[in-house]
């Protein structure tokens, strides 16, 4: 009995050791780069509660100042949140290191095709967060009528229903690119006769554009400083909480399809930490979480029954199934194709 006794003790004792050991591996620090507003702040609680990581977040608007920061060399950044045609840049340019997310505990959770994506198939670098699409929002009070065509010439037009009023993203991807569907042009495309149509369309519906700003399209939309805003379908939800005569719009030309994903840049100092995090993030009641926030939808199974009703039943959230074939997937383009896009651009803010 004594020495049965001394047996148990001891493995009592090593049992808390472990346990002090594995408290002690977690805690420590993680710095967190993510797109403004899009992680919930009682989910870092909860995640800095769980584990004794103290969470330091700052935040970005586009997927170009994300590559910048990165290729400018900037350290410090334990877990980034880049998009698809992203994620496959910085692994070509050596910004991003492998993590092995598909191996990681909860990745069993994610489900297809997000769990083998164009970008990352093996899911060697990036795990998913969020997905949606980048179409426009209108106030249905402030136009006549009470309805506009499901176009991009809506927004297009410079003497259009919201000439004036109107949001535009300061995103030089995804306003070329609604330009080249409008058009009927292949957005990679290298032609530059192509690319002289979609700054002129671009150009022409300059004057109407009250601000170029991917950041606070909610606050705008809801304040009324604007009746129109091109915008994330998450954001558009959100903003119908605040101004409920809002719609979302998918153009029949096509709309932008995207991913956004959990990624660790070479760089980090707190790489276990960062796995920690993201291994975390598959967890359903956490991903849900996320998206009740966002109003995004997410990759992670078992995730739906925990979300909010009103944003399963949000056709800006769930897209109809007889507008799935207007989904426009991203891609990248080639060097020629993108030099083109980049110069259309500078010359439009120029």
């Amino acid at each position: 009995m004594g020495s049965t006794r001394q047996l148990l003790l001891a493995a009592v004792a090593a049992a808390g050791l472990l346990a002090t050991a594995s408290a002690a591996q977690a805690a420590g620090e993680l710095y967190f780069y993510n797109w403004s507003n899009y992680y919930p702040p009682e989910l870092l609680a909860k995640f800095e509660k769980e584990t004794g990581i103290k969470v330091t977040l700052d935040v970005y608007d586009s997927n170009e100042t994300l590559l910048a920061k990165l290729q400018a060399g900037a350290a410090g950044y334990d877990v980034v949140v880049p998009s698809d045609y992203m994620v496959q840049i910085l692994i070509k340019g050596n910004l991003l290191q492998e993590i092995d997310a598909g191996q990681m505990a909860d990745f069993k959770n994610v489900g297809a095709p997000h769990d083998k994506p164009w970008y990352d198939p093996e899911r060697k670098y990036s795990a998913p967060y969020m997905w949606g699409t980048t179409g426009f929002s209108y106030d249905t009070a402030k136009v006549e009528g009470g309805k506009v065509d499901d176009s991009w010439w809506s927004v297009l037009n410079p003497d259009g229903p919201f000439k004036g009023k109107l949001g535009m993203m300061n995103d030089p991807v995804e306003i070329y690119k609604l330009a080249a569907m409008y058009l009927g042009i292949d957005f990679c495309t290298e032609s530059s006769e192509d690319a002289g149509k979609i700054f002129k369309v671009l150009e022409a519906q300059k004057p109407s554009v009250a601000l170029y700003n991917s950041d606070g399209t909610i606050e705008r939309m809801v304040a009324g400083e604007v009746i129109a805003h091109m915008q994330w379908n998450g954001a558009a939800h959100r903003t119908k909480e605040g101004r409920p005569t809002v719609t979302y719009v998918y153009p029949k030309e096509g709309i932008n399809f995207w991913n956004d994903n959990f990624a660790v840049p070479v760089g980090a100092k707190n790489v276990e930490n960062a796995k920690i995090f993201i291994d975390w993030m598959m967890k359903p009641e956490n991903i849900a979480a996320a998206s009740n926030f966002t109003g995004y939808n997410n990759a992670i199974k078992g995730a739906a029954e925990l979300m909010d009703a009103k944003l399963r039943d949000d056709p800006a959230v769930n897209t109809p199934a007889d507008l799935l074939s207007r989904l426009n997937p991203n891609r990248n383009c080639s060097p020629a194709a993108v030099d083109l896009r980049d110069r259309v651009w500078t010359r439009l803010k120029s």
